[in-house]
């Protein structure tokens, strides 16, 4: 299938916070059906939550992002981040809010023109999963 897309690129600044300023781009552009392209940069601050845990972990110092995922909307974004530190040990888990920027994270987003995403409790788990539809 050949379908139109669109792509964003924006650039965060020191201490802003990478969830709420990605939240933020996708409400001001309206992004239905979005998914990240690349992100590099780097943190102060780490808010993650890992795999199958109920608390979040965290920690501050100087991180380079070395992978964000997910997909976005203004229905519901879903994003995992990998960190490394200055030995090079790497985490990663789901995106939460407080992860403060550094430097400079360059990202570049991808924007479907003919989907929509939402995010709805289907029975196939206990949580509201990604849903695709066609735009009307």
């Amino acid at each position: 299938m050949n379908e139109p897309a669109k792509v964003h690129a924006i650039r965060l600044k020191p201490g802003e916070d990478l969830k709420a300023s990605l939240n933020n781009f996708v409400q001001q552009q309206n992004i239905k059906a979005g998914w990240i392209i690349t992100c590099v940069g780097s943190l102060t601050n780490y808010s993650l939550r890992f795999a199958n845990q109920q608390n979040p972990a965290s920690d501050s110092g100087h991180f380079e992002i070395v992978s964000l995922v997910g997909t976005l909307s203004t229905n519901g974004s879903h994003l995992h981040v990998s960190i490394s530190d200055s030995t090079g040990k790497t985490i990663g888990g789901h995106l939460l809010d407080g992860c403060k920027i550094y430097t400079t994270a360059e990202i570049v987003i991808g924007e479907s023109n003919s989907l929509m995403f939402t995010r709805e409790k289907d029975g196939s788990t206990p949580w509201e999963e990604l849903q695709i539809r066609k735009k009307e």
